[in-house]
């Protein structure tokens, strides 16, 4: 019995060391992937947000925001919010 328990003991350590090295290898994915999501994260929070926007009336209008400046803009005119991204950028 004592020999059969020692290959179980054996056999159970070259499960646990092969479930650790996947795991080890699984960790360090899960890490890569979640620091990319925060890079794409931060990187996204600086761009330039530009949107539509309809009112009750159902007139359409332009909503844009800076997270660099902190500058919004808001006009009913495409044109008007061509010129206030241009400004922005020079």
């Amino acid at each position: 019995m004592k020999n059969h328990g020692m290959c179980l003991q054996n056999n159970d350590t070259e499960l646990e060391l092969g479930v650790g090295y996947k795991s080890n290898s699984f960790f360090k994915k899960s890490l890569r992937k979640i620091w990319q999501t925060i890079v794409n994260y931060l990187a996204s929070n600086q761009e330039l947000k530009v949107w539509q926007k309809m009112d009750r009336h159902g007139n359409i209008y332009w909503q844009a925001y800076d997270p660099v400046t902190g500058k919004s803009f808001m006009s009913g005119s495409e044109y008007d919010m061509r010129a206030w991204i241009e400004q922005i950028y020079r």
